[in-house]
């Protein structure tokens, strides 16, 4: 049995290639990370775990934003929630770290992504609606 999958609208596949990005980018700082211990960092055992976590983490974000991209409704909701978690990161950057701008941009690169996604048209496509008749049903 094939279950075919409604193409998702371009929103959400905006905001599927923005985090898309973004794991990218989490899987480049786990590198980082590891070539930091490689070039004699002191506390290698920390770093390398963290470095697994944010592989781990963003490894699934990049699976979720293929599949969101391919249609699956159900690779939304760890995109959504890795963006809220990054918002909970930018967040300290701006304020305990003091660094406002790189917490700025992160925030509001997060906030993007979520609003791309949580438009009428991702909605009505996450809830499966195919014509507004249905959409009226259910408001």
């Amino acid at each position: 049995m094939t279950t075919q999958t409604q193409a998702p609208p371009r929103p959400v596949r905006i905001a599927s290639a923005l985090a898309f990005v973004q794991g990218l980018g989490g899987i480049a700082l786990a590198g980082a990370l590891v070539i930091r211990v490689i070039g004699g960092a002191t506390p290698a055992g920390p770093i390398l775990g963290a470095a697994g976590v944010l592989v781990l983490w963003f490894g699934g974000a990049l699976l979720a934003t293929v599949l969101l991209f391919r249609g699956h409704h159900g690779a939304r909701t760890p995109v959504i929630v890795t963006q809220l978690l990054l918002l909970g990161c930018a967040w300290y950057a701006y304020g305990p770290s003091e660094q406002q701008l790189l917490g700025s941009l992160g925030g509001i690169y997060c906030v993007v992504v979520l609003v791309l996604l949580f438009t009428n048209e991702g909605r009505k496509w996450a809830m499966g609606f195919d014509d507004e008749s249905e959409v009226d049903k259910a408001d």
